[in-house]
């Protein structure tokens, strides 16, 4: 039996984290570690957004 996945959800939540690290750039942005951080969490945000179009494209 095939597993259903709610990759419509996913991606929104996956949206909700990109605008989350746009919203702690603003607020401390200036902070070192902050900063390398949040590089980071895009590169992480980023593959789960190319992982999840892909399953997107198949379905």
């Amino acid at each position: 039996m095939a597993k259903e996945y709610k990759i419509d959800e996913m991606d929104a939540k996956i949206q909700e984290i990109k605008k989350a690290v746009e919203e702690i750039e603003k607020l401390g942005g200036d902070i070192e570690a902050v900063k390398k951080n949040l590089v980071r969490l895009r590169a992480s945000t980023k593959m789960l957004e190319l992982n999840i179009s892909d399953v997107k494209l198949v379905m």
